[in-house]
């Protein structure tokens, strides 16, 4: 029996019974048909049909009448478990067919009011737990008050030791109202849905769970795997969630991408996992800008917004608009909503014959939300060439934790590109100089020594090497 089948089986089975009852007798109430919730099992000589009491009686006894008026070609998709009928019914967005077919035959019953008895005697142990925690944290919460108001030079360690338990104590506290709320069905149905508030922690501990058992997996591998440790930085741990859209495309990291796509900025959505607002850096830059001159490779800076505030209902950042605003109208030293824009966006392109450029976009956040000089950031790195984001990092003192990253390749597009945004190089291809090897050349050994005498001229042609002889 499938999933389906299983959860719609005991109001199906309900729905039977009051029909048939009122095909027998008209006068007999559909209350009869409907089992009253009961804390005990059912006794072997107990009526099959009780009497329930109360406004939750009434309540499903009103939605069982409204699922009876159910056309029959509803109830039939339900049962059969066909994604296409059932998707006629309620809309895939709700989640699992499981769910979903659930949901529709339930009526409109609220989620925490399902007739399930387990169901129900599970969350009134769930509500016991809860009222403990909650006890636990009050408790915690008077200590650090007690601790708050008792001076410093009472404790050994003085202002350090009380600042490191008042530090231990708030992140006790934190971790009780994850586990006060972790097993809560409503916690987990509003998770789902997406309709979870970040500004509390058992949200934002759900989404980077959610983040670190795919995402983190893949965007650490991204890093060893494209040389990122150590070429830009000596170690790095991203710690918030970043994806990228190009004008509503989604760019997996690395993703090779064409240099039309590419031309107008990306749009961001970031996903931080502490609470508190903070200030943020976006950075996108290119580590592999070929230098014929000394046959290696250098660094180039293609955009750079600054003095971004952040919080954890914070999720998408547009630096397409942030690109069009000229600098001018942005303040010197206020602070934007969408931040300041540094360094406007130059499109990536890599010239013909070199091998794909990596562009990099970090997100640095700002120690003690301290803005920058956007003056300075102009004078500093508005060449763009030879930019570090180590000294860039060590400077402003500021901290990596976002990433992600995508490549440029020479395509069809890349010089109509450059051309139209005054990039040069568009007419120089690179090509691979050859490397003669220092061996001497090899003599001729084995069956190809043998046969190189006269005697043997009708089998030169099956030998590759014969001395005085070209083909």
């Amino acid at each position: 029996m499938s999933g389906t089948q299983q959860v719609a089986r005991p109001l199906v089975r309900s729905l039977r019974q009051a029909t048939s009852t009122t095909a027998t007798c008209q006068s007999r109430p559909i209350v009869a048909a409907i089992r009253q919730f009961s804390s005990t099992p059912s006794r072997s000589d107990e009526p099959t049909t009780t009497t329930p009491a109360g406004s939750d009686a009434q309540k499903l006894a009103a939605d069982a009448a409204v699922l009876v008026q159910k056309k029959a070609s509803e109830i039939t998709a339900i049962k059969q478990g066909s994604e296409e009928e059932l998707a006629k019914l309620l809309s895939p967005e709700l989640g699992s067919r499981r769910r979903r077919a659930a949901i529709a035959t339930t009526g409109d019953i609220p989620f925490e009011q399902l007739p399930y008895q387990c169901f129900q005697e599970a969350r009134k142990v769930l509500a016991k737990d809860r009222e403990e925690k909650i006890a636990k944290i009050k408790a915690e919460l008077a200590r650090i008050k007690r601790i708050e108001q008792t001076d410093a030079s009472t404790y050994r360690g003085g202002e350090v030791f009380k600042q490191k338990r008042l530090e231990s104590l708030r992140k006790h506290v934190e971790e009780l109202k994850i586990q006060a709320d972790i097993n809560d069905p409503m916690v987990k149905r509003r998770f789902e849905d997406g309709h979870g508030d970040m500004n509390k922690p058992i949200y934002r501990y759900l989404a980077e769970n959610k983040w670190r058992s795919m995402d983190y997996k893949i965007i650490t591998q991204r890093i060893h795997q494209f040389n990122i440790v150590p070429d830009i930085l000596p170690k790095f741990d991203p710690t918030m969630d970043v994806k990228m859209t190009f004008r509503g495309y989604k760019a997996p990291p690395g993703t090779i991408l064409d240099s039309l796509i590419t031309e107008s900025p990306p749009n961001l959505r970031m996903q931080v996992f502490n609470s508190g607002e903070r200030l943020l850096s976006v950075v996108v830059m290119d580590s592999d800008v070929p230098n014929p001159e000394t046959d290696s490779y250098g660094r180039r800076l293609h955009f750079m917004v600054t003095n971004i505030p952040w919080c954890p209902t914070s999720t998408s950042l547009n630096l397409h608009r942030l690109n069009s605003k000229a600098s001018s109208e942005s303040p010197q030293g206020g602070l934007p909503e969408d931040g300041t824009l540094a360094i406007p966006w130059l499109p990536p392109t890599a010239q013909k014959g070199s091998p794909y450029h990596r562009l990099s976009v970090f997100v640095l956040e700002h120690n003690n939300n301290q803005p920058l000089d956007l003056a300075k950031l102009k004078e500093m790195y508005g060449g763009r060439e030879g930019f570090s984001l180590k000294s860039f990092r060590d400077k402003f003192d500021l901290n990596p934790v976002g990433f992600t990253l995508f490549r440029s390749v020479w395509d069809e597009h890349t010089a109509e590109v450059m051309a139209r945004h005054g990039i040069p190089g568009a007419d120089v291809e690179f090509k691979q100089p050859r490397v003669h090897s220092l061996k001497p050349p090899r003599k001729a050994r084995g069956w190809e020594a043998k046969r190189q005498k006269p005697k043997y001229k009708s089998l030169w042609k099956y030998s590759k090497r014969i001395k005085g002889l070209k083909y």
